[in-house]
């Protein structure tokens, strides 16, 4: 699994790596996660507000900081 975290560099954009990278290891799950702060790889994704997560792929949250609950939840389904 392939997660990304995009956001210039923002306080929500470093909680929401934060808090995905402990997500993902405590929970054992085998991902790999990068952020990405380039703006212009950041537009590719029609991300116009950031942080967004981003899943294989595909946007799943943008524009806010989801809960470590509802990052599970993505990151597991």
């Amino acid at each position: 699994m392939n997660i990304e975290i995009l956001g210039p560099g923002c306080p929500k954009c470093r909680d929401l790596e934060r808090l995905t990278r402990e997500v993902v290891e405590k929970n054992g799950i085998n991902a790999s996660v990068t952020k990405v702060d380039d703006i212009m790889e950041i537009m590719q994704y029609n991300v116009m507000s950031p942080p967004a997560l981003v899943i294989d792929e595909k946007v799943v949250v943008k524009g806010r900081v989801p809960s470590a609950d509802e990052i599970l939840k993505y990151l597991t389904k």
